[in-house]
């Protein structure tokens, strides 16, 4: 925020500032329909000269910032990380990130911008501004403040603007001598560009209106003529600003979105999001509706080929900002961005059977507005240049390294249904854990299961695996947990499956298949090996009163892993998704999903129950839910290295 020409503030709704420990710069994002100083995400710069932590590779950043960077958004600053002299380090990154603006907007602009600085060594981050004619001195900012509800100062007057594109371009190549393909193609993308701002072009803007609002369909069709091309988005009304009733004539994108929209716990899964489509109006001078036939004739022999783009542009904008400015400066830009960084993509390959180019949207944790991500799918999801591009994604964005966050299952939906690659999820009761009361531990430090899991237990899918079925049922949770997470695909497998990979791994003998035999912690890590890949840790105890010491070790489970722990031995098994336990009292309690449960799928019941609770050590009344005469093994499915 900013309370006049005198005092200078920022505002900070990252929950994360600094993304990295290594010396560098990160960009900091904002946006025109913030309050200036208004910093809503930051992304590290990868690309650097030479070994400089402080040159950029201004023309690599720029090409991956166009795809990353959602139409809406912009660079309002840099932060230096590592550098010892704040002023000058303020200096350098304000420098940076004028220079940035220049590759990614032609820069020109007269504005000030942020240099921050951080000290790797005490953690504190300083903010300075720099005016457009200055380069020396900076200004320290009056104040910082970190907005406690983030999601809310995005979304309550902020939307999302979405539009699919297909195309289709023929490609003439001649036959009577050697073809420049790479000329050709590159030739008939641009002039396919040129296109979104024809004369001919329609729009077609709907909104996502929600379930109560069905019967309120708004649609509006708009031309290019309709459009305000001369429109500047820093003269819109800043998102914080009080919204105010639209001009008949000014159809604003709020027009378009839902007016029953709680904003307590908003997301951007949540968030409005306004539809446009695109058509172009090639036979506007024809008088009458009939089939058309296009006639390209070619000055010489020559072959045609058609190659195909599938654009897909998300975009942020302000509910205030009026509709033909969305389109003329946000969605038609964005369309061109990303066709030109699809031929980028594409004229490598120099041939027309091109790769297959899909632009994906991502809301990943940490990250408080969409991104963008065009992935080149030829060879699937789990090629190794593909896991690398999410790799340097994941490092952009501050994302941890041992998880899927930016894979085809991640991708948002928008209430459609899902793309064929991505599987459909269960009506099986998930995360039944949330909401449960406490444990009872006082002054516990507790520790859950990261991340949604399936509740398998007795008697699901009319399988009747009563008294010996229980390790099964935790095995299956286990691996619902892998799907949700998109480390695997793979279904979850039956107990017959189960057992089909005991008796193919050689652990079992094949009449083991079909026979109600218990299996534990042990045959579990070896199911989890062969079909997923997973490696696991075990921890054996002689007796059920030992488990209490095992608290601390399980507890570093939850923290650095996420996973549910099988908990098996002589007697019965347990799903465990997490611990309380207070180090100096010894006191603590364990989560205990129960596997034995026969009812249906009532999370009421379950939870009343107890088949999902915290189980004490030794309970109030002195009874022990572990059994001291009994060993234990507790089976730690380790969190793939992947991405």
């Amino acid at each position: 925020m900013q309370d006049d020409g005198s005092m200078k503030s920022a505002r900070v709704l990252c929950r994360k500032v600094v993304l990295s420990k290594e010396p560098g710069i990160q960009w900091l994002i904002g946006s025109p329909f913030f309050p200036p100083f208004t910093i809503a995400s930051t992304f590290r710069c990868l690309h650097y000269q030479s070994d400089d932590p402080f040159s950029p590779d201004y023309n690599k950043e720029a090409d991956d910032l166009k795809i990353s960077l959602l139409r809406g958004f912009e660079v309002i600053g840099a932060l230096l990380i590592g550098d010892t002299c704040e002023e000058k380090a303020a200096v350098k990154a304000t420098i940076a990130s004028r220079r940035m603006r220049t590759y990614l907007f032609g820069g020109g602009e007269n504005r000030d911008l942020i240099g921050a600085t951080a000290d790797l060594t005490t953690g504190s981050i300083e903010f300075f501004v720099l005016g457009p004619g200055s380069t020396v001195v900076p200004t320290k900012l009056d104040e910082v403040v970190y907005e406690d509800d983030p999601e809310k100062f995005f979304w309550q007057n902020g939307c999302l603007l979405r539009c699919e594109l297909p195309i289709k371009l023929p490609i003439f190549i001649p036959t009577d001598k050697e073809p420049d393909i790479e000329e050709i193609i590159s030739s008939t993308i641009v002039a396919a560009a040129t296109k979104f701002t024809d004369q001919q072009v329609v729009y077609i803007v709907g909104g996502a209106i929600s379930q109560s609002e069905e019967n309120d369909s708004r649609e509006v069709i708009l031309r290019s003529g309709d459009l305000d091309v001369q429109a500047d988005l820093s003269d819109i009304k800043h998102a914080t600003d009080t919204v105010q009733e639209f001009d008949k004539n000014t159809i604003t994108c709020s027009y378009f979105c839902s007016n029953n929209k709680s904003f307590s716990s908003v997301a951007t899964q949540s968030a409005d999001t306004v539809q446009v489509t695109i058509f172009l109006n090639q036979s506007a001078s024809i008088p009458k509706a009939a089939p058309m036939a296009d006639y390209y004739p070619a000055a010489k022999p020559a072959r045609m080929s058609v190659i195909s783009f599938n654009l897909d542009v998300l975009c942020f904008a302000s509910k205030n900002l009026p509709v033909a400015s969305a389109l003329s400066k946000l969605i038609v830009p964005g369309l061109i961005d990303q066709l030109n960084t699809m031929k980028k993509m594409f004229m490598p390959t120099h041939s027309i059977k091109h790769p297959v180019l899909r632009p994906y949207h991502f809301a990943p944790p940490g990250l408080l507005h969409p991104t963008t991500a065009v992935y080149e799918l030829s060879f699937g999801e789990t090629e190794i240049k593909q896991a690398e591009v999410r790799r340097s994604l994941h490092l952009r964005l501050g994302l941890p390294l041992d998880r899927p966050l930016l894979r085809l299952a991640n991708a948002l939906t928008f209430g459609h249904a899902k793309d064929k690659t991505i599987r459909s999820s269960s009506q099986l009761l998930k995360d039944v854990h949330t909401g449960i009361p406490s444990s009872g531990v006082s002054v516990g430090y507790t520790t859950l299961v990261e991340g949604s899991y399936e509740y398998y237990h007795y008697l699901q899918d009319g399988f009747d695996d009563c008294g010996w079925g229980c390790a099964y049922r935790s095995l299956q949770t286990i691996i619902s947990w892998f799907r949700l997470q998109h480390y695997s695909s793979i279904d979850v497998p039956s107990h017959r499956e189960i057992q089909q990979a005991l008796v193919e791994l050689g652990d079992k003998e094949p009449s083991f298949m079909g026979s109600r035999e218990w299996i534990g912690a042990i045959e579990l890590s070896y199911v989890l090996d062969k079909l997923l890949g997973v490696s696991c840790k075990i921890i054996n105890v002689r007796s059920g009163a030992e488990l209490p010491e095992k608290c601390r070790e399980l507890a570093l489970h939850f923290e650095t892993q996420g996973t549910p722990v099988m908990i098996g031995g002589g007697v019965l098994a347990y799903t465990l998704l997490g611990v309380d336990y207070n180090d100096a009292s010894g006191d603590c309690a364990f989560l205990i999903l129960d596997p034995h449960y026969t009812g249906a799928d009532d999370l009421k019941k379950i939870v009343n129950g107890g088949w999902c609770s915290w189980k004490k050590a030794v309970d109030s009344k002195g009874k022990h839910f572990f059994l001291h005469d009994k060993f234990y093994n507790l089976l730690l499915p380790q969190r793939p290295n992947m991405v």
